[in-house]
């Protein structure tokens, strides 16, 4: 790597630390509420730079795999009803595995803790 210690991941997380350990305590209010989503803001890039580098890395073999190379041309895809995400109920399946999971990626980054939230 270019750069040397703290990496981009240490100094976010020491932010995000001080943030929670000193800074919310002796906050009310509307202040308070702002630490409080900055904390959030944090810890959403605290996991994007840990998993967004394999998260993307898995996403581009799963568009591949599907025929295309990119969100845009698949979500055109599937909006015009192409062969390449209707032509069978293999394929259907297929694609919505697809984006299923790409869904659980972007939650494992904005908020895990829907992962294992019930829907019912």
């Amino acid at each position: 790597m270019p750069h040397d210690v703290p990496t981009a991941q240490q100094l976010v997380e020491s932010v995000r630390e001080w943030l929670e350990r000193d800074v919310l305590a002796g906050t009310s209010g509307r202040l308070q509420f702002h630490t409080r989503v900055a904390i959030t803001v944090l810890s959403m890039v605290e996991r994007e730079l840990e998993l967004g580098p394999e998260q993307a890395e898995r996403h581009l073999e799963r568009l591949q795999m599907l025929g295309f190379g990119s969100d845009e041309e698949l979500s055109r895809a599937i909006r015009e009803g192409d062969d390449r995400t209707d032509s069978s109920v293999e394929v259907q399946e297929a694609v919505r595995a697809a984006v299923w999971q790409s869904v659980r990626d972007k939650l494992a980054v904005a908020n895990p803790k829907y992962l294992d939230a019930d829907p019912g």
